[in-house]
């Protein structure tokens, strides 16, 4: 047996604590960056979908959303008043009001006016609008009767003479100044046809399918979901009862299907093989996902067959183990025609990093997304490794990040009632340093954490 090269402590490493050698794997921001790279060069040979405005909830934008009319598509009142004509005062056309969806009125000229209903078009000529709340109308002298007051607010009836001669109208009054296009919304104020209003990959929120609505769409092109197939590799593996005789029950099973969901996937199915490498090749042949997803056999163990399935396979390695703990010998592979797999290890929380690292950008990218994350500092000192980056479940309290105990590899403990997964660069982090952290698919559990003293580190 020869002797290992001497390696140099990392910062952050006790004095006098064993190091060991860096292994031969890919830095994990590298590794996260090759899966949002393979899974943009095969959303490239994807056709986006149209799908009805009420089904695009929750999808990406695989276009940009242009505006198909200019917004509003015509002059329109934003208020209940007059739309008046020149200055004041004005004589009150004794028509009909203008009304929402309705044809616009005659022309106004000079002096005249006609009341008018929010959101309709306004008429040709009109210079304002004004609020009924500030207006006043009076009947002229010869419409008044001997106990009518000369001032009547709001009274726009006409009245007849005899003989069925129309009397003139009222006049309008302002009761206060009025300035040229007040109140109107001119034709195009928000948007022109052509103009972009989203960018590509925007989320379809519900706000986006209003404004989508409102600029004349029906449907909405979004990316395919990607199909994603499960397989959970293990003879050890137990899918009911209690773990006994060597034998475990599968954690991952139950839980990386409807995580791949939350993540925006179409899981085809879950599947479940023993150590068997031909029934594996088979699998990983046969699968018709956009994205296998298998967990366990990725290291060189005497039933690790995954390695050798794929080189049979003719695949490509583009991730083969990662600098990250825990989850180092997960693996990335191009399968050929778009199809990528990704090998997360046997142990749960080790599964869980290797989906955040190269499963979540895979799929983002693939949908034309990004991953969710942000920064935050850490309340307390956060042990590192030596060289490679760890990951850990944090909660958040206020503005601060708190790692949870409970993040060995085979424990699920600490995620389940996690925010999120804080990046620790190699070596540690100090109180108060900020640290990336890596976003869960559903609702922030803070404030809910059971015996909370006892879940910290």
């Amino acid at each position: 047996m020869t002797l290992k090269e001497p390696v140099p402590v990392a910062p952050g490493t006790a004095t006098g604590a064993k190091a060991e050698p860096p292994h031969r794997a890919t830095a994990w921001p590298e590794a996260r960056a090759a899966a949002a790279r393979a899974g943009t060069a095969a959303r490239a040979g994807r056709e986006p979908r149209r799908l009805p405005l009420g089904q695009a909830l929750g999808h990406a934008l695989a276009e940009p959303l242009l505006a198909l009319t200019d917004l509003p598509s015509f002059d329109t009142s934003a208020m209940d008043g007059w739309a008046v004509a020149g200055p004041g005062p004005w004589s009150v056309r004794t028509e009909t009001p203008v009304l929402a969806g309705h044809a616009p009125a005659a022309a106004l000229t000079d002096g005249e006016a006609v009341r008018i209903a929010t959101g309709a078009p306004v008429p040709p000529g009109t210079t304002a609008v004004i609020r009924t709340e500030h207006s006043r109308t009076e009947r002229t002298d010869t419409e008044r009767t001997d106990t009518e007051p000369a001032e009547s607010a709001d009274r726009t009836e006409s009245t007849e003479r005899a003989g069925g001669v129309a009397a003139p109208g009222p006049v309008l009054h302002a009761l206060r100044g009025v300035v040229p296009g007040q109140d109107i919304r001119p034709r195009g104020q928000e948007c022109r046809a052509g103009d972009e209003l989203l960018p590509a990959g925007t989320e379809v929120t519900p706000v986006v399918l209003g404004l989508a609505a409102a600029a004349g769409y029906d449907e909405l092109p979004v990316p395919p979901r990607p199909r994603v197939e499960v397989l959970v590799l293990g003879d050890e593996l137990l899918t009911a009862g209690l773990p006994h005789e060597g034998l475990i029950r599968d954690a991952l099973g139950p839980m990386l299907g409807p995580w791949l969901a939350a993540l925006g996937a179409e899981v085809l199915a879950t599947r479940r093989i023993g150590d068997d490498a031909e029934e594996l090749y088979a699998a990983v042949t046969g699968s018709a996902a956009d994205l296998v997803v298998t967990t366990g056999g990725t290291a060189a163990g005497p039933v690790d067959h995954l390695h050798r399935v794929l080189d049979k396979a003719g695949a490509t390695l583009l991730v083969d183990g990662v600098k990250v703990r825990p989850g180092h010998p997960m693996l990335l592979a191009a399968l050929g025609g778009h199809r990528h797999l990704v090998g997360l290890p046997g142990n749960p929380l080790a599964a869980v990093s290797g989906l955040l690292t190269l499963a979540e950008p895979l799929l983002a990218a693939l949908v034309g997304a990004s991953p969710s994350g942000g920064r935050a500092p850490v309340l307390d000192e956060v042990h590192g490794h030596p060289y490679d980056t760890r990951l850990v479940p944090v909660v958040r309290r206020g503005e601060q990040l708190v790692p949870l105990r409970y993040n060995g590899p085979a424990m699920l403990r600490g995620i389940a009632v996690a925010d999120g997964m804080a990046v620790v660069p190699p070596g540690g982090a100090r109180s108060g340093q900020e640290l990336d952290v890596l976003d869960l698919p559903w609702p922030p559990t803070s404030g809910a954490v059971p015996a909370q003293g006892a879940c910290f580190t």
